[in-house]
């Protein structure tokens, strides 16, 4: 099966663990938020952070907006964590963004699991 997005997930996976071994676990996620938009910009991956996504409800749009750490490649959603580890309702907040956008994969990351960087890849 043919990964979507392969190239530029490959470029923002390289940006997580670059600030992973740089920064370590445990600092805040806005921390992290930071040093990753340092590194995004360093390596030349367009961006564009805490974007407001529209919802919809029958055609109507609401007022409330969903907002995504960053967005990259203008089709990658990027939701940081600095958790002890993922869990369910971090995993339904990146299905929800997807669900609210037009964007078909999101990268779900955790800059503070001692042991490893942990993310995940979530496509609709």
């Amino acid at each position: 099966m043919e990964l979507i997005y392969r190239q530029e997930s490959y470029e923002i996976v390289g940006a997580f663990f670059e600030v992973y071994n740089e920064l370590g676990p445990g600092f805040l996620e806005e921390v992290y938020q930071e040093a990753l938009e340092a590194e995004l910009s360093s390596r030349n991956v367009p961006f564009n952070a805490k974007p407001k996504l529209e919802i919809r409800y029958k055609g109507s749009l609401l007022t409330k907006k969903y907002e995504p750490d960053l967005v990259a490649h203008s089709k990658v959603i990027i939701e940081l964590k600095s958790v002890r580890a993922l869990a369910p309702e971090h995993r339904a907040q990146v299905h929800n963004y997807l669900k609210a956008s037009s964007f078909k994969l999101g990268l779900l990351v955790n800059f503070s699991n001692p042991k490893e960087l942990e993310y995940e890849r979530i496509v609709r």
